[in-house]
């Protein structure tokens, strides 16, 4: 595997329609190599024999079954509201007079 070039820099940034100093170009040039070495050294480990993760402990997701239960009636559900009105919520009004 090659490494990384000014040039193939240079030309990401101009597809990314982004400016990059010859500074920052040197920099990007530098870190992406370092990530290409890191990554070259990741692949030398990683064998077929070992599963690929996301994640380095296994997480399961605990869920409840879904059942269905007869909805709240309306008395239950506007029993802990601080105010209703006809069998409504009544809540303070956001907008002005421009609604």
């Amino acid at each position: 595997m090659a490494d990384i070039t000014a040039a193939e820099v240079e030309h990401l940034a101009e597809l990314a329609r982004i400016d990059l100093t010859p500074a920052e170009v040197d920099d990007m040039t530098t870190q992406l190599v370092e990530i290409q070495h890191l990554i070259a050294r990741v692949q030398q480990v990683a064998t077929p024999s070992v599963p690929t993760t996301s994640h380095p402990v296994v997480m399961h997701n605990v869920m409840r079954p879904d059942v269905a239960e007869p909805p709240l009636d309306r008395e239950a559900a506007l029993a802990g509201a601080p105010d209703s009105d006809g069998g409504q919520f009544r809540v303070t009004s956001i907008l002005g007079e421009e609604q």
